[in-house]
């Protein structure tokens, strides 16, 4: 019985990372991004999540919005980092928001979420870098996952760069061909073409560095606290590994007499 246990075992692991493998070359052609976040120890770029939020502001806010995201959060350490009164400005000038109490829209303040965006039918963009992790799956046991990240960022950015510039019509809609997209087509015409915006700090604004930049801000939308889940996790292993030791050497000094004895 516990041959056969051991053999079933054994071919589970062999087995389905090749599955797993198999499944994911048939949802589309995703390639890793090496972003300043992945790894135990990776933090965000606090630059590069600044302009992500112009290039959602100025393109992706016309269709997504990121409704549970909190205007306020666009100034806290390890994020975007913005200063109090640059986030007030960038809620006033950007958006608007249905006041209960006055029975009509006034300028967003930083107590307010982003707005919601339903216009063009198209998905909120809030969670998506989690909804659509796991590009790096379980191939290594979840190692990948570990040093490379979750996933989320690269299908995003992958979607962004993967359009091929062939169209289709199908039930009167308008498809694009996508290398990355399940089944190789999408309904959402190519957003990005390159130099979409101007950088104020000189940053190239080619297609690539743009989709990235993008795509890390969708994942610190997604993760705004992951900084702090890092750092906390890192401070729970330590503590761990120092009790280990200390439970470990105080066993050894509460035996020691024990096994004297038996010895004797």
């Amino acid at each position: 019985m516990f041959k056969k246990l051991a053999i079933a075992a054994a071919a589970a692991i062999v087995l389905v990372p090749a599955a797993s493998f198999a499944a994911g070359g048939s949802e589309g052609h995703i390639e890793n991004v090496k972003f300043s976040f992945d790894g135990p120890f990776g933090k965000y770029d606090q630059n590069q999540l600044q302009r992500g939020l112009q290039v959602y502001t100025e393109i992706c806010a016309a269709c997504h919005g990121l409704r549970y995201v909190p205007l306020r959060t666009l100034g806290d350490e390890g994020g975007v980092g913005l200063p109090e009164d640059q986030v007030r400005a960038y809620a006033a000038e950007n958006f608007e928001v249905f006041d209960a109490e006055l029975d009509d829209y006034r300028p967003a303040k930083p107590t307010d979420h982003f707005p919601v965006n339903t216009a063009a039918g198209a998905p909120d963009l809030s969670m998506m870098a989690k909804a659509r992790a796991g590009f790096h799956g379980p191939y290594g046991l979840g190692l990948n996952q570990l040093f490379k990240g979750m996933g989320g960022p690269e299908y995003i950015n992958a979607i962004l760069v993967g359009y091929t510039g062939k169209e289709k019509e199908e039930a009167g809609t308008i498809l694009y061909e996508n290398t990355a997209f399940p089944g190789g087509w999408i309904s959402m015409a190519p957003p990005l073409s390159g130099e979409d915006v101007d950088y104020a700090d000189g940053h190239s604004n080619d297609l690539h560095h743009v989709s990235e930049d993008v795509s890390a801000f969708l994942m610190w939308a997604a993760e705004p606290k992951m900084m702090a889940r890092k750092q906390a996790g890192f401070l729970g292993v330590l503590f761990l590994g120092l009790l280990s030791v200390l439970l470990y050497v105080t066993n050894k000094q509460l035996w020691a007499t024990v096994k004297g004895k038996k010895k004797a």
